[in-house]
């Protein structure tokens, strides 16, 4: 059995919560450098830590793939489940746009506003999963190219036909992966630290943020397409898996929280796997799977915020919006989700560059910025949740394949 984590856990983040509030809404300069020192070292503790984790995890799962039917199962389990949930958040998108059928916004100022893409055309985004230098994916932050460059390496240990030269590599990787994880642990332990500063600067933000200046209706198309994802669907989900969605939402509420405040779904991974490893009692050989693949490929607040937002730019420049228009989109938004990496604002630079393949002005994109900090705290923390929500169902299914985990 797992056991949970003591009362004053609960009362740690409640605490860190309040102040980063009270912080945030009547703190002076003082508290503000404070909460932005936290918010940083923890921003960069996780960076640095999620990117190795996310190539071991899958290099060390995939070396032992090949010996046991189990890890197939999973293999295809997770990628059934990432298509249907973000296919699923984009669905949902679509009905709501036929149904708000939000208006044109006013005439945009004539400064202010991106004139230029942001990066090439999606086939070039594309393009650079492919990588040329091996450190350069991890120093960039290239998500989707280190999961492949890891993909490849695992399978390769696996071809190695000298037994002794195979373990001795297994063994270091295994080794490295262990370290890794002692270290995260150690890191959740002072959580509510980063919590209080992730808090602090983003309640100062939304402070200083000016009106929605004609937005509301986009505002309300993105928000409601991801808490219909994250109330509804995904629930539905688990129910239909048999598991309960107000335990595990309450078991994941810490990386919620930290998705939430960093917006940044590879960087909150450590607190994720060890939310769902000893709260939810995922297997390790699952969740150290199954967790890092869904970062990268399992994106439903990114899908249904690029179907919403490529639309809008669209209809905003004279394009008239339809059920067959929206069809083949829903589809591109949700491959695309699967491709974006997850980092903060990638769906926003994906998006540009989509609207950029198909010659739409960028000039609207400018408007959605002061609004997009928001959104995307909201879409980061509906993509954690969808990976919870994935990990158990694969856990359930296949638990029984991997023993006992205590």
């Amino acid at each position: 059995m797992c056991t949970s984590d003591q009362k004053r856990n609960f009362w740690f983040y409640t605490l860190a919560i309040v102040i980063g509030v009270v912080a945030g809404i009547a703190g002076g300069d003082t508290w503000f450098a404070v909460g932005k020192f936290c918010s940083d070292v923890f921003l960069r503790l996780f960076r640095c830590v999620s990117m190795p984790m996310i190539s071991l995890s899958v290099i060390v799962a995939l070396m032992h793939s090949g010996e046991n039917r189990a890890m197939q199962r999973v293999w295809k389990k997770t990628l059934c489940y990432t298509l249907l949930t973000t296919l699923a958040a984009v669905t949902v998108s679509a009905f709501l746009y036929t149904w708000i059928q939000p208006a044109n916004m006013g005439k945009l100022p004539a400064e202010g506003l991106m004139k230029e893409p942001a990066q090439g055309s999606y086939t070039q985004y594309l393009l650079q999963i492919f990588p040329d230098n091996l450190l350069g994916a991890f120093l960039q932050y290239q998500v989707l190219t280190v999961l492949l460059m890891s993909v490849v390496v695992g399978l390769s240990i696996r071809k190695i036909s000298q037994e002794e030269a195979r373990a001795t590599i297994q063994h270091f990787f295994e080794g490295f992966h262990s370290i890794l994880f002692t270290i995260i642990r150690g890191m959740v332990r002072w959580l509510p630290i980063g919590l209080f500063g992730f808090i602090t600067v983003g309640v100062r933000e939304w402070n200083g943020h000016t009106s929605l200046h004609g937005m509301g209706a986009y505002v309300l198309l993105v928000t409601s397409a991801n808490l219909l994802q994250g109330f509804l669907v995904l629930p539905i989900f688990l129910w239909w898996k048999k598991q309960n969605p107000a335990r595990v939402f309450q078991k994941m509420l810490p990386a919620l929280s930290v998705a939430f405040f960093t917006k940044s779904s590879a960087g909150t991974l450590p607190v994720t796997i060890q939310q769902a490893e000893t709260k939810l009692c995922v297997h390790p050989s699952i969740s150290r799977f199954v967790l890092p693949l869904c970062t990268t490929v399992n994106m439903n607040g990114c899908g249904a915020f690029i179907f919403i937002t490529v639309l809008y730019g669209m209809q905003n420049h004279g394009v008239t919006i339809t059920p067959w228009l929206m069809l083949p989109w829903i589809f591109i938004a949700t491959l695309a989700a699967i491709g974006n990496a997850g980092v903060p604002m990638g769906c926003f630079f994906l998006s540009v560059s989509l609207l950029s393949s198909i010659n739409v002005p960028l000039d609207f994109m400018g408007w959605i910025l002061p609004m997009y900090t928001l959104m995307d705290m909201l879409e980061t923390a509906l993509n954690v949740w969808s990976d919870a929500c994935v990990t158990v169902a694969v856990n359930e299914e296949v638990k029984g394949s991997f023993g006992s985990h205590s």
